[in-house]
């Protein structure tokens, strides 16, 4: 593929590109400017942003960003296997088993075996999940503020649109 795009302009790979890409020449190789590099700001923001998190979450409920993620999804869809926690929040098989035993050996969730498939579990936030849910969210929701706190609304609303859109298109990159 990477033969292919060698001296492509980037408008004719993307046509929907208004930028170029973000390289630049140094000694007659051509480098990363990762001050304009889409996929380097979303890693390091998302690096900070969980290693921060989880240092708060492990201190204070002896849970981690994964099991976070996953208490997060069980409360916006109860009753749900690990396969869809791995589908929605892009959570690897074997991260979501650990983090589902994590959680359930804390007392925290509910299961049952999935009725069309023995091999599986459905899982559910009993009432000590949902209390601990309804205390990490206050701490996530308060770190977002932080993280948006001088970014125009308009701006924002821009960069959500564009994060949905970057989402679809990384499900085919």
């Amino acid at each position: 593929m990477r033969e292919k795009l060698q001296g492509a302009e980037p408008d004719a790979i993307c046509p929907e590109a208004r930028i170029s890409h973000p390289t630049t020449l140094r000694d007659g190789v051509e480098i990363l400017d990762i001050t304009n590099y889409i996929p380097f700001f979303l890693s390091s923001i998302n690096n900070a942003l969980s290693r921060g998190a989880s240092a708060i979450y492990r201190e204070r409920f002896g849970i981690g960003i994964t099991e976070w993620r996953t208490i997060a999804m069980l409360a916006v869809e109860p009753e749900i296997t690990a396969a869809r926690i791995c589908e929605v929040v892009n959570l690897d098989k074997a991260a979501a088993s650990r983090a589902l035993a994590t959680l359930d050996e804390m007392g925290l969730l509910g299961s049952v075996t999935s009725e069309k498939d023995p091999r599986k579990r459905i899982w559910w936030l009993n009432d000590k999940g949902y209390e601990l849910h309804a205390t990490v969210i206050r701490i996530a929701l308060a770190r977002e503020d932080a993280l948006i706190k001088g970014v125009d609304p308009q701006d924002l609303e821009a960069a959500i649109r564009a994060m949905r859109i970057m989402m679809r298109n990384v499900r085919t990159i």
